[in-house]
């Protein structure tokens, strides 16, 4: 069987095509799948895409008259995928609901410590000669708080990191988990999170109910010096409100992994152009914010378990077997 897969990074392309070697053929495309895009799929029984693919109703009809019946997403996320219009359109969908938590667990310190140390800047003057210390005050983490939302396997990872660091624990969720529990994790409202988190990180899923989760309300919450770090889903927070809160000088240290408008510009290269996102623009201009491009998920590790997820995936979908990846399933 040919396979087309979209937005394919460089680092991946040989990882998918070891992958599928001896099983399928797969043609790799470093192109996001978009409205523009999905006539290439013509021909493809099976497409395999990104996190940032569009896969609204317009495109799932252009693939389905194109021949497409399988969409494998290299992903734990959907919410860029209209499922209800591809179980119309008989469009089968899986994607990878697992991968090593720790290399989201690890960004996300890395993204904290980054914006605590002023690391970004220090190395930045270093590059000019600029030894100073000035502006570059950071503070121990030990003794102090880390708020998690969402205790899941990458909040568990996140926390059990925190609890190397000696900080005391916060934890919000649906369900306790007892591995936090078992770390000392004291499990409280969100508010009470919030307002007493020195360091602030978010591990749920983009869900309607989570959809800014952090929203204006929630900032005027936290601690002015406080660090948030959202290496989940952009839509987690309402960056038009976290943009005013720093504005106001307010947070030790804001680090992004993820942007409620990233599709179209994460994985992308836009230094020859004019980014017409103010609210970006705006966002990366502030000492005291990092923003990185969608990169916690990737190391070796969790890439290869994800491509190798994917090939299963195909595997099922051939065989015609149901599993816990699949969000729709074969008609």
């Amino acid at each position: 069987m040919d396979i087309l897969a979209f937005g394919v990074q460089a680092d991946e392309r040989p990882l998918i095509e070891a992958a599928f070697a001896g099983q399928h053929d797969v043609r790799c495309l470093d192109v996001f799948l978009t409205e523009d895009t999905a006539p290439i799929a013509a021909g493809y029984e099976v497409i395999s895409t990104s996190v940032n693919a569009t896969l609204d109703r317009t495109v799932l009809q252009t693939l389905a008259v194109g021949g497409t019946q399988m969409i494998a997403q290299r992903s734990t996320g959907f919410n860029n995928i209209d499922l209800e219009v591809a179980e119309r359109l008989g469009i089968t969908v899986a994607r990878v609901s697992y991968y090593s938590p720790h290399s989201v667990a690890e960004f996300a310190w890395t993204l904290a410590m980054a914006v605590n140390r002023r690391i970004v800047r220090a190395s930045n003057r270093t590059r000019d000669f600029d030894f100073r210390l000035d502006g570059l005050m950071g503070r121990d983490l030990r003794g102090r708080t880390a708020g998690v939302l969402g205790t899941g396997k990458i909040g568990e990872a996140f926390t059990r990191i925190a609890h190397g660091f000696g900080m005391n624990l916060l934890g919000w969720d649906a369900a306790e988990n007892p591995a936090c529990v078992s770390l000392g994790m004291k499990y409280v409202e969100k508010d009470e999170l919030l307002a007493n988190a020195d360091v602030v990180s978010l591990h749920v899923p983009l869900l309607p109910s989570t959809h800014h989760l952090i929203d204006r309300a929630a900032l005027k919450l936290m601690k002015d010096d406080a660090i948030l770090v959202n290496s989940s889903r952009g839509g987690l927070v309402d960056t038009g409100a976290l943009v005013n809160e720093v504005r106001a000088g307010r947070f030790a240290g804001v680090g992004l992994d993820v942007y409620e408008a990233e599709a179209g510009l994460f994985f992308l290269d836009k230094s020859l152009e004019v980014v017409e996102d103010d609210t970006l623009a705006r966002l990366v201009t502030f000492p005291n914010v990092v923003v990185t491009s969608h990169q916690a998920y990737y190391t070796r590790d969790a890439v290869g378990q994800i491509v190798a997820a994917t090939v299963r995936n195909v595997a099922d979908y051939v065989a015609g077997h149901h599993t816990e990846n699949v969000l729709v399933p074969r008609g």
